[in-house]
């Protein structure tokens, strides 16, 4: 009889919080659109879904996210820029890897200089910056990777 009232006076006295449940996400247009335009993507017959308690969301592993792209598409925010070799032209070219799915995020490269892309972005626009030099002789230079870019302007 005391033993009982004992855990009851426990119970009253302290509260039991109750434990977040992971993987909950709060379901609203904008991420259901989101989830699924990288479901579209990325998710394929060799890919699964998992929680990721680091990034605190889902994730889509085993799948054909490209490997090398830069930074995050500016435009889709779904897909990745990455630089792209025309298989007609054999040009450079700055593209987004979500093209197929209707993302026309793109801007030339030149195509006699040595580049090295790199995976920081621009301030401006958030497209990731490249390094160039056009000879050995030459410093490496650094500008934004968009054509349209104000850093790229010339200043006068």
């Amino acid at each position: 009889m005391q033993l009982k009232k004992q855990v009851k006076a426990l119970l009253v006295a302290k509260p039991i919080k109750k434990t977040k449940k992971l993987g909950k996400v709060r379901v609203t247009k904008s991420n259901i659109a989101k989830l699924q335009t990288e479901m579209r993507q990325y998710y394929d017959a060799n890919s699964f879904l998992s929680w990721s308690a680091s990034k605190k969301k889902y994730i889509i592993l085993g799948s054909n996210e490209p490997k090398n792209g830069l930074v995050v598409c500016p435009s889709c925010k779904v897909g990745k820029l990455m630089v792209i070799r025309s298989r007609k032209t054999k040009k450079r070219f700055m593209g987004c890897s979500n093209y197929y799915n209707g993302c026309k995020a793109s801007s030339p490269m030149l195509q006699k200089a040595m580049i090295y892309a790199t995976k920081s972005p621009c301030v401006e626009c958030n497209w990731p910056m490249i390094l160039y030099r056009y000879s050995r002789k030459q410093k490496w230079l650094k500008q934004c990777a968009n054509f349209n870019c104000p850093t790229r302007k010339p200043k006068d």
